[in-house]
């Protein structure tokens, strides 16, 4: 009986140690799976699938991902185990929603504002939809800038541009070849083959520098139902269709919204190809390179800058000064770099500019770079004194943008700074003396002169 009371005080106690050991050690465990911004391909991946046969179905594209190092976690759309964060942090760095007909995720568990938290935290998605598009997964792409088109039974029909391949169809599957022009989203080289797309259609905001169209229609292409006649003009028409889209945030989250979840297959990745017209035959469609190249860009395997190494010291000196004096010469530099996938470069580029700001820009410099990596200029400074900004926004298409921003007070010169005698003032200094020397003359010639 002592024995037992005295293992049970001891598990009494043992308990608030052991709930404390979790409390401390959770945070840091689920951070260790967190988005590295040293190593941005180390990630973490959740896969949620409408069906569990879809793993094996696409299982090029899955594979092609682990063998670059990323971490899948396949989970069923309706499982309600599906989390996205713990204790206050991710446990993922990036989500792909293979599940368009689902209603709910983890029924109801993961609701519409958690996925659009993910992103705005600065986590990446992929969305696939397809005919059978529900109107959660229709939400979900509305809110990243995509408009999926409003009959559900419409999909993207093309008499000119549908493809001759192995997959049986009629002239809902479309081969485009209408690819962003972007070294940075698709790589250098380029995509030989056409991309087989079979699915529904949908619109992004012409104005919005955030989404861009990934993979367009052709001018001959519209979205109908494929079933009716047209008895009114289609929605959607021509190169305002976007077949794959893809959303860089504010915060470089990065978003890619395809409307066929049958071009991630793997009977599309492997599929011969022929454009209807032409006597091109490509013996494999060219979905896997560029499904490949997209997925690089989304999950910051390329494209992604950093800034790092921010200098700036008077001319001729080295140590950075805690105020800057008016006219003063300076000299400012920035190191960039670009991950490529397993290690950072330096990124060469002849548009980067830095702006001494205060309330607008009194200096606007474009960066010299060393083909190294090291950018700089230098340049005065301007006769207003106040509190500046050495600022650097870089945007650019295909790239994270970069916001560098240091404060510097700039004061005015000292009552002992300045100099005794102007040179340009010497004409001043002779009329003021020749003044009192004629009315000293005048003075005596008056009151001695009789």
């Amino acid at each position: 009986m002592g024995t037992e009371r005295k293992t049970l005080s001891m598990a009494t106690v043992s308990l608030p140690i052991c709930f404390l050991l979790v409390t401390i050690l959770s945070p840091l465990v689920f951070q260790s799976f967190a988005f590295d911004p040293e190593n941005p391909t180390d990630r973490r991946i959740l896969v949620i699938l409408d069906d569990s046969s879809l793993k094996s179905s696409h299982s090029i594209f899955f594979q092609s991902l682990q063998s670059r190092g990323y971490n899948l976690e396949f989970k069923l759309a309706d499982d309600r185990k599906i989390s996205l964060q713990r204790y206050g942090h991710y446990l993922y760095d990036g989500v792909i929603l293979f599940s368009p007909s689902a209603d709910s995720i983890g029924d109801g568990s993961l609701k519409l504002d958690d996925i659009l938290d993910f992103v705005d935290s600065g986590h990446d998605l992929i969305l696939a939809a397809n005919v059978n598009a529900s109107n959660f997964i229709r939400n979900v792409a509305s809110e990243c800038g995509a408009d999926f088109v409003e009959d559900t039974e419409a999909v993207v029909i093309d008499h000119t541009s549908f493809s001759v391949s192995e997959i049986d169809g009629d002239h809902s599957l479309i081969a485009s070849d209408n690819f962003i022009k972007s070294a940075a989203i698709l790589g250098k080289e380029k995509i030989q083959a056409p991309v087989l797309f079979r699915g529904i259609a949908h619109s992004v905001n012409a104005g919005s520098s955030l989404v861009l169209k990934a993979l367009s229609a052709s001018p001959a292409a519209y979205s109908a139902n494929p079933n009716s006649m047209l008895s009114k003009p289609p929605a959607l028409i021509g190169t305002s269709i976007s077949l794959v889209s893809v959303l860089q945030a504010r915060n470089n989250a990065r978003v890619l919204i395809s409307g066929s979840l049958d071009m991630f297959s793997d009977r599309f990745l492997r599929s011969s190809v022929q454009k209807i017209g032409t006597s091109l035959k490509y013996e494999k469609s060219g979905n896997e390179q560029y499904l490949m190249e997209l997925s690089k860009w989304i999950f910051h395997e390329r494209g992604h800058l950093k800034a790092i190494n921010v200098k700036h010291h008077k001319f001729g000196e080295s140590n950075e000064p805690s105020i800057y004096r008016i006219n003063d010469e300076l000299e400012y530099s920035v190191e960039i770099y670009e991950w490529s996938g397993t290690n950072w470069e330096p990124y060469v580029a002849d548009d980067v500019q830095v702006e001494f700001y205060m309330m607008s820009p009194y200096v606007l410099k474009t960066l010299s770079n060393d083909k190294r990596g090291l950018y700089h200029t230098s340049f005065r400074v301007p006769d207003v004194y106040g509190v500046f900004q050495f600022k650097i926004e870089y945007q650019r298409l295909g790239y994270t943008s970069l916001s560098i921003s240091k404060q510097i007070p700039v004061r005015p010169f000292k009552h002992d700074e300045y100099e005794r005698f102007i040179p340009v003032a010497f004409p001043y200094y002779g009329a003021s003396f020749s003044t009192m020397t004629a009315f000293f003359i005048f003075s005596v010639l008056y009151l001695y002169h009789k």
